[in-house]
């Protein structure tokens, strides 16, 4: 439930939307990540990318911090190098429980087979 009084709105200035969308624009860097980097709604940023395409928002001469811009891209990188390491350790886990279960399974016959013989 919504609290009651009044919403507040955030208001950017111009500046910080056309860097945001400078931002979006770099090869190699996710939307999403921009958007979370300045706190700010992955769809807010979509609209002023919008907007920015449209010609409302002026990105021609805005200048790119280039810490930021490899901050960026090195947390993008550091992201799906994580997501490759997720998937490999539950290959891998599965391939333990397989090979596990298979022995678990392979001793019991043996050692049933061993106690058939006289």
């Amino acid at each position: 439930m919504p609290k009651p009084g009044p919403r507040t709105t955030y208001r950017y200035s111009d500046e910080f939307k056309a860097t945001a969308v400078r931002l979006s624009q770099l090869p190699g860097v996710a939307i999403k990540d921009v958007a979370e980097s300045l706190c700010i709604h992955p769809y807010m940023l979509s609209l002023w990318r919008k907007r920015a395409r449209e010609g409302l928002i002026v990105t021609k001469g805005v200048s790119v911090d280039k810490d930021v811009a490899a901050e960026l891209k090195e947390l993008r990188r550091v992201k799906k190098a994580y997501e490759q390491l997720k998937i490999e350790h539950d290959i891998l886990k599965k391939a333990i429980a397989f090979t596990s279960e298979r022995r678990a399974k392979s001793s019991r016959t043996s050692k049933a087979d061993k106690g058939n013989t006289p």
